[in-house]
């Protein structure tokens, strides 16, 4: 049983420090730095015709799974609004959920969600929401997956790329929570702003268009 409390410490301890230094501007940093990776993949046109007609992109630098026996995830992110090809935001928010099963290993995951109508955005601007059920989530369709998209994925809100490293094997989010990062937005905005207003304001400022212009760029390799 000592074991088994100290593995699980380890791993607690382990994923905590990896947000032990994060801040607005390296949550927005390590978003290019993601999606540049992203933008670099074999078939990325689909994924980027995605991008191209989402309302909404949000992405998360780096969450952690860990697990033994007992498992948990957690991530800070951001996500811009995208509407006409203009951009609007961002707002920050946390992402995390835990499970209970057999499971052992750490695996730092990088997340892009492409919310594909206002019902998704929607999931953004509560002040906490379960992904799954009104929110649904799906894996975002990638070559020849795009032709054959099931039912549940022509319903989804939300359609979800990511790259992974560890030794889980895959990501779901279904049953993950997400809530607005209060902390973050006020650090961005230099005033306590809701999820909805950060949303509405137009994403000009300098600190942000680096990642506008990776999306950018991502969307140019649209079909």
């Amino acid at each position: 049983m000592k074991k088994i409390l100290f593995a699980l410490m380890a791993l607690v301890i382990f994923a905590g420090s990896s947000f032990a230094a994060t801040t607005a501007e390296s949550i927005i940093t390590g978003a290019v730095a993601i999606v540049g990776e992203m933008s670099s993949a074999n078939d990325i046109s689909t994924m980027a015709d995605t991008v191209k007609t989402s309302r909404a992109i949000a992405i998360v630098p780096s969450m952690v799974k860990a697990g033994f026996i007992i498992g948990g995830e957690y991530g800070e992110g951001l996500i811009l609004r995208h509407e006409d090809g203009k951009w609007y935001g961002p707002s920050f928010y946390n992402i995390g959920g835990g499970s209970f099963g057999f499971q052992v290993g750490v695996q730092d995951v990088a997340l892009l969600l492409a919310v594909i109508n206002e019902r998704g955005v929607g999931a953004f601007m509560g002040s906490k929401t379960k992904l799954g059920g009104d929110f649904a989530i799906a894996a975002g369709p990638v070559g020849r997956r795009a032709e054959a998209a099931t039912d549940a994925q022509i319903k989804a809100s939300i359609y979800s790329y990511s790259i992974s490293k560890g030794l889980f094997a895959g990501v779901s989010l279904n049953g993950s929570v997400i809530s607005i990062s209060v902390k973050r937005n006020k650090e961005y905005w230099g005033d306590k702003v809701t999820a909805k207003e950060a949303l509405y304001k137009p994403a000009t400022d300098k600190r942000i268009q680096p990642l506008i212009k990776a999306l950018d760029e991502l969307i140019k390799k649209a079909n």
